[in-house]
């Protein structure tokens, strides 16, 4: 399983609209193949930082996920909207293990 987490910094003046362009994303992303979750957080002391948590059952599909029409047009529309590069971390998943997640 690998997951990734993505820190978003959004101007304040598109917070509405990143929050409905990444609701899109998100809704397309949970019916990928290989999708195991895509949370999208909103910080609670900073309204303008946001938490996307993706995971995936294998790299390939998390690589997947980065050449869909919905991811694309959700990199593209909030591009200009972020306050500094957004900064994804992806990282290998030591619990539960991949046998646990059908328990």
């Amino acid at each position: 399983m690998i997951v990734t987490c993505v820190t978003v910094y959004v101007k304040k003046e598109f917070i509405a609209e990143f929050i409905e362009a990444t609701l899109e994303n998100h809704k397309n992303s949970i019916k990928e193949e290989g999708n195991l979750r895509f949370d999208v957080l909103q910080c609670n002391t900073d309204e303008t930082r946001f938490f996307l948590y993706e995971a995936y059952l294998t790299e390939e599909a998390s690589a997947a996920h980065k050449k869909t029409a919905h991811y694309l047009k959700w990199r593209d529309t909030v591009a200009n909207w972020m306050a500094q590069p957004r900064e994804g971390v992806a990282h290998s998943v030591i619990a539960p293990l991949k046998k646990d997640l059908w328990k």
